[in-house]
């Protein structure tokens, strides 16, 4: 829990990522996004992905949730339509995390790096209107709020609000928006970036093509690093910051593929019932990584890309059944390890209590 506010009495819940052995280590920063409603039930972000590829090149890296987000204290201040008061509001958090960090032994204070997804991208943008030691560059990905509240000229609001950003700028940024993002698209991505460039801000503008369905949430893939890696590489370099693997990660344990079935013979998924199965059958248009899990009692949930679909849809499934569920398929395999079950296994009663279950936690619902 990191200390913030005027007094420090608002506490931080952070993620850290850090290499065995006492550093000082070099930091990376990544700041998160807001997701639809309550701020209070965001889930806690981590990024596992990005913070993996920073930690093999012998970084921690801190993931804050900001005041009134997920267990962190304080409550969440929302300006509406001012997206230049966003931002700055948001970036008081990042900066109380930098001075909470640049006092930890473990920490080396002059090597810094601030990256942002979305709410958070805007906020790193704000955060680089002051010179603030040890930071030496900041990393927008996919950057910006929507509000579609009555009047609200969200689109506008943010050009207007890197313009200000830029014509203060003391940091150079890395800014990163994919051709296929369904809240920023490449127009707005342009239209801002030119705003804070003429304004007098530094910034490069890597325009990537296509991310699969949708590119704002590219950085929670497992798949973005070739995407965002290259650039990101060539800006640490040129800020002085380190870009060599140093250390060596083990990848996380997968679940055993077994021979029960084919991964995309439907018939075979146990428990389903009709509605279950054209369930499955969507699930195998899914991206990977992805998961389907099944109850006892028919429900069942699929998962799709981010961090550990395996335990979001166990998670899910188990919430909607009100019982423990088991993978079915992981990926492209099946999973499942119990004897297969013969057609019309299921009886009268047990068919008359079977659930749809849960709709996928797709990456449509990434974060703004």
């Amino acid at each position: 829990m990191v200390p913030a506010g005027a007094r420090g009495d608002v506490q931080l819940q952070t993620t850290v990522f850090r290499p065995n052995g006492d550093g000082p280590f070099p930091l990376l920063i990544i700041n998160h996004g807001k997701e639809p409603g309550d701020p209070r039930l965001q889930a806690r972000d981590r990024f596992i992905f990005m913070a993996t590829a920073f930690v093999k090149r012998g970084y921690a890296v801190m993931v804050p949730m900001r005041r009134g987000f997920s267990n962190s204290s304080g409550t969440y201040i929302d300006h509406g339509c001012d997206m230049r008061a966003n931002g700055y509001g948001q970036a008081n958090d990042i900066k109380a995390t930098i001075t909470y960090a640049r006092k930890q032994k473990w920490i080396d204070d002059d090597r810094i790096v601030v990256a942002g997804q979305s709410y958070g991208g805007l906020a790193t943008v704000a955060l680089g209107t002051e010179a603030i030691d040890g930071v030496r560059g900041l990393i927008n990905i996919a950057g910006g709020l929507r509000d579609d509240g009555d009047g609200c000229d969200w689109r506008g609001e943010l050009v207007n609000a890197f313009a200000n950003y830029g014509a203060n700028n003391k940091i150079a940024s890395l800014w990163m928006y994919g051709f296929n993002d369904s809240l920023f698209g490449p127009n707005l991505a342009a239209r801002m970036h030119d705003a804070f460039v003429r304004s007098g801000g530094q910034a490069r503008l890597i325009a990537f093509g296509p991310f699969k369905r949708d590119s704002h949430g590219m950085i929670a893939s497992r798949d973005g690093e070739k995407v965002w890696w290259p650039d990101t590489e060539r800006f640490l370099q040129e800020i002085g910051m380190p870009t060599r693997e140093v250390f060596s990660i083990v990848d996380a344990p997968q679940v055993p593929k077994t021979d029960f079935a084919a991964v995309d013979d439907i018939d075979a998924v146990p428990y389903l019932t009709e509605a279950g199965r054209a369930a499955y059958r969507e699930y195998l248009n899914k991206m990977t990584p992805r998961a389907f899990a099944v109850s006892p009692n028919g429900a069942w949930c699929w998962a799709e890309e981010g961090e550990a679909p395996e335990m979001r849809a166990l998670a899910t499934c188990a919430k909607n059944s009100g019982q423990d569920c088991k993978l079915y398929s992981v990926d492209d395999y099946v999973v499942w390890q119990a004897p297969r079950m013969p057609p019309g296994s299921l009886d009268d009663a047990q068919l008359a209590s079977t659930s749809t279950g849960g709709a996928g936690l797709d990456q449509a619902d990434q974060p703004q």
